[in-house]
């Protein structure tokens, strides 16, 4: 059935960028975009972005990233098992995650004041920053933690670090009363879908409300 040219729906995201599964939410999210666009033409999506920071009391170098896990998890074992779910469902997204690569477990609240930044003075370029971090981090293992890291991709999207430092904080961290963990959509603020749930999942959230 055709749609109104007016319909639209708001995704407000709720991520961290140390959340693999925030980045597979979101290629879930991307796919569920284009099949809405295929099927609804007329329907218009605006995206909000909302930072969450898990880890706020990481210091600002960051800590082993592999010590930091089994830590967290319980052992080496624990951890093994948990990279290996999270391979599997990269890999159904399209994605690949090399945490072998990774030294540093970052904190993140830099990177998410650059896209503040970004969101407010580079709208455009927000995205791709945006892909830009998820890709530096669990592609190429850098810190985005780091200050020299955080210039030089600012820079390849046309974005300016140093401006971005006249920032007092990112928007607030706190999730919305009730939930409890990230990647999490809120469609029109009225219904909420938690998790890095499939791209049909999504698109279902998204036309019901259009």
């Amino acid at each position: 059935m055709p749609v109104a040219p007016s319909a639209s729906v708001q995704i407000d995201v709720y991520f961290d960028l140390i959340c693999p599964w925030c980045w597979i939410g979101k290629k879930h999210l991307d796919t569920a975009r284009r099949q809405l666009a295929e099927r609804q033409p007329g329907v218009q999506v605006q995206l909000r972005w909302h930072s969450v920071q898990l880890i706020p009391q990481t210091p600002p170098q960051g800590w082993p990233y592999q010590a930091f896990y089994e830590h967290r998890l319980g052992g080496p074992e624990a951890v093994r098992a948990r990279r290996a779910q999270v391979q599997a469902a990269a890999a159904r997204a399209g994605l690949t995650i090399h945490h072998e690569r990774i030294a540093v477990f970052p904190n993140t609240w830099r990177a998410h004041r650059l896209l503040a930044f970004a969101a407010q003075q580079h709208p455009k370029q927000h995205e791709s920053l945006l892909n830009a971090l998820f890709e530096a981090f669990f592609v190429q293992g850098l810190d985005i933690g780091d200050d020299q890291v955080l210039a030089s991709l600012a820079q390849a999207h046309g974005v300016d670090s140093a401006e971005a430092e006249a920032l007092d904080a990112p928007p607030i961290w706190a999730l919305p009363g009730g939930a409890s963990g990230v990647p999490l959509f809120v469609f029109n603020q009225r219904e909420a879908v938690s998790g890095a749930q499939p791209p049909e999942a999504l698109l279902a959230a998204g036309q019901s409300l259009a």
